[in-house]
């Protein structure tokens, strides 16, 4: 029987195990993989100086997903690159890089450190997006929002010319931190499934949709959708006896606009995005939450959610505060009125997602 969504909480179901302070389990059961088990994870703070790195352990296997401790203490402003590691002019060319759909370029800064600088409509909705996923436990690469920058040496641009000055000045882009552990990328066709994966069933992965909803990231192609770009990949991280896999969801420029097919969807909008508020949780239905959501896999992403998954995923990201939200848009380059109608909206999300866990 549907239902409205109720008025009264109930407790929260945990489905991971914590056995020592800041280290708990990312399952992954039912994989046709060996390694795929029930894995420990914990944040690791120290890779290339970014909080963005997922895990200590050293056990090779699947993950999905690490526990971000404190979340209301995270720095929002930096996200999970911390300032430390913020870009740093001069800045140099290095090449034009022709993948996906957006323009880009791989460039080094000060530090020689290497970056990949994205231009065009995803840059604000990645750089703040990327930052709700860390802060719930999820890997991404460290990306910040630079408003404006030269580059020397630029020469032979194509797709990025409209964006980058004859003297190599640029405005709007997103620096990417590639995380140096990271030994290959396994994207496309080498990917992963929402329906075919070793955590289908899990709270994890379950938290993860429902992100891609909150942020109405509408692009969630997957392996199935190689041909056209998947937005699902496998992060490969050596370590003592094997490889640590990463499931990774790889591209959140698509979100904070507006779902929906390809003449109605938006991104970065964020009057869309509030028009759309109100159908974001639709009701519950028996043990599912119903979402109004609609993208690229739109049944994989919002069918099969239940009550005790958005209680689960709300045990982080009920943590984030108004602040954090607030500092997180305006480290995005969002103006003081986008500001303001996008943090009033995803608050209305969460408190959706609330009364639905009630």
């Amino acid at each position: 029987m549907r239902r409205a969504v109720p008025a009264v909480a109930s407790a929260t179901l945990l489905l991971f195990v914590s056995l020592v302070p800041g280290t708990s389990f990312a399952v992954a059961n039912g994989s046709s993989s060996a390694q795929a088990a029930v894995r420990p994870a914990k944040r690791d703070r120290m890779v290339t100086g970014a909080a963005a790195s997922p895990t200590r352990a050293e056990q090779p296997g699947d993950y999905i997903w690490a526990d971000p401790g404190n979340v209301a203490a995270l720095d929002f402003v930096s996200g999970p690159g911390g300032v430390k590691n913020t870009p740093k002019p001069p800045f140099t060319f290095v090449e034009e890089d022709l993948g996906g759909s957006n323009p880009k370029l791989k460039i080094t800064d000060a530090n020689g450190t290497k970056w990949g600088v994205k231009f065009g409509t995803e840059v604000n909705a990645e750089v703040f997006a990327s930052r709700i996923a860390w802060a719930c436990g999820y890997y991404v690469e460290p990306a910040y929002f630079v408003k404006s920058g030269k580059i020397n040496n630029v020469s032979g641009l194509t797709r990025a010319k409209k964006y980058v000055g004859s003297d190599g000045s640029f405005s709007d882009a997103r620096f990417e931190l590639k995380d140096k552990r990271i030994t290959q990328k396994l994207k496309d066709d080498q990917g992963w499934r929402w329906d075919t994966n070793p955590f289908v069933g899990k709270h994890e992965l379950n938290g993860l949709k429902i992100l891609l909803m909150l942020t109405s990231n509408w692009d969630s192609k997957d392996q199935r959708d190689a041909s056209r770009g998947s937005n699902t990949a496998i992060f490969i991280i050596p370590v003592t006896g094997g490889d640590q896999r990463w499931y990774v969801f790889s591209d959140w420029g698509g979100s904070m606009g507006k779902w929906g097919g390809v003449f109605g969807r938006e991104k970065w909008d964020a009057k869309g995005f509030s028009s759309q508020t109100s159908k974001f949780v639709t009701g519950v239905s028996g043990s599912n939450v119903e979402f109004g959501y609609s993208g690229q896999r739109t049944k994989e992403v919002k069918e099969g959610i239940s009550v005790e998954d958005v209680r689960w995923i709300l045990q982080y990201l009920g943590q984030i505060t108004d602040s954090q939200i607030h500092d997180g848009l305006e480290a995005a380059g969002a103006t003081p009125e986008e500001i303001d109608v996008f943090s009033k909206a995803i608050r209305d999300r969460i408190n959706q997602l609330k009364n639905a866990a009630k």
